[in-house]
């Protein structure tokens, strides 16, 4: 099995993420990609919305599209969410590839035990806007030593940012070329992200 893995706060779930998923599950010949919702980032300020509520967009934005599965792994574990507790909790057999913007990938050795995280995963790097696509000089040097490479995935950067869609709804503006419409009505149905003024 070639399991993709794509964790984030998907506070809320947007297109971008969707693409991404989509885009590695058929580039890199993956059985299927789990799209895993964080319990607490520890790295990242209070989250707009709660575990439920982001548990329950993802499933509505997933829906039934064929090798998309939501993982709930790190919302059901209580404390901070650390990316190794969570590879350490899933079944040997697999080879497994952690999915990660640009963005992401320059904070990578902040990580905790990031050197065991490389270790675990085939660490598959996509571009983000205005994000240079190079690793950390920690990682280039572990990846040299353990001779590894980064996956690169061609991934067409879509500019859409949860921040900004947050701030949108804020405003009472239309999100709808940004978020499914089954997440689009949750929102609106839930009234979430709706203290969120720019």
């Amino acid at each position: 099995m070639r399991i993709g893995l794509l964790g984030g706060s998907f506070d809320p779930v947007h297109s971008a993420h969707l693409a991404l998923a989509t885009t590695a599950l058929a580039t890199l010949a993956l059985d299927i990609v789990h799209l895993i919702p964080a319990g607490q980032p520890w790295q990242r300020p209070p989250l707009g919305a709660s575990p439920t509520h982001r548990l329950a967009m993802m499933h509505l934005a997933v829906g039934t599209t064929p090798g998309l599965w939501v993982n709930p792994i790190e919302i059901n574990r209580t404390g901070p969410t650390y990316t190794i507790e969570t590879l350490e909790a899933l079944p040997p057999g697999p080879e497994y590839f952690w999915i990660l913007g640009a963005d992401q990938l320059a904070n990578f050795c902040t990580w905790r035990r990031w050197d065991d995280i490389a270790a675990r995963v085939r660490l598959v790097v996509a571009q983000r806007p205005g994000t240079e696509l190079a690793a950390p000089e920690q990682l280039a040097a572990w990846l040299q030593a353990h001779d590894q490479t980064l996956v690169r995935l061609p991934f067409e950067p879509l500019d859409v940012s949860a921040n900004e869609i947050r701030q949108r709804i804020g405003r009472g503006e239309s999100t709808s070329d940004l978020i499914p419409s089954a997440v689009a009505q949750y929102i609106d149905n839930n009234g979430l992200y709706r203290q969120h003024h720019a």
